[in-house]
């Protein structure tokens, strides 16, 4: 499936949402709130699965092979946890700097 496809699917779950808020902020609001509970943890779980599964195959599985797998399994596990909570630091500096936001 393309990646156009998935976005269409996407927006096409949006459009209750969208048909029932009153203005653009409220909509823009509630996509906010919706990636922030399901998008956001979704990313932390599957960095952390990375991560075990580097960890099992580092410890657990026999060979040289298994085990650089396994590093490179839990490297990335590391990266993505470090630009998700960078990432995360970065907006919340962002929307304490701006007036109005109400963080």
């Amino acid at each position: 499936m393309s990646f156009f496809r998935v976005l269409l699917v996407g927006l096409l779950g949006l459009l209750p949402e969208a048909a029932h808020a009153a203005s653009f902020k409220e909509l823009t609001a509630s996509i906010v709130t919706l990636v922030n509970d399901s998008v956001i943890p979704l990313l932390y779980a599957f960095a952390f699965i990375f991560f075990l599964i580097g960890m099992v195959r580092f410890f657990f599985f026999g060979g040289e092979e298994h085990r650089q797998k396994g590093k490179q399994f839990m490297l990335w596990g590391v990266i993505g946890f470090v630009v998700l909570f960078s990432v995360w630091g970065i907006v919340r500096l962002f929307l304490t700097a701006i007036p109005g936001t109400g963080v």
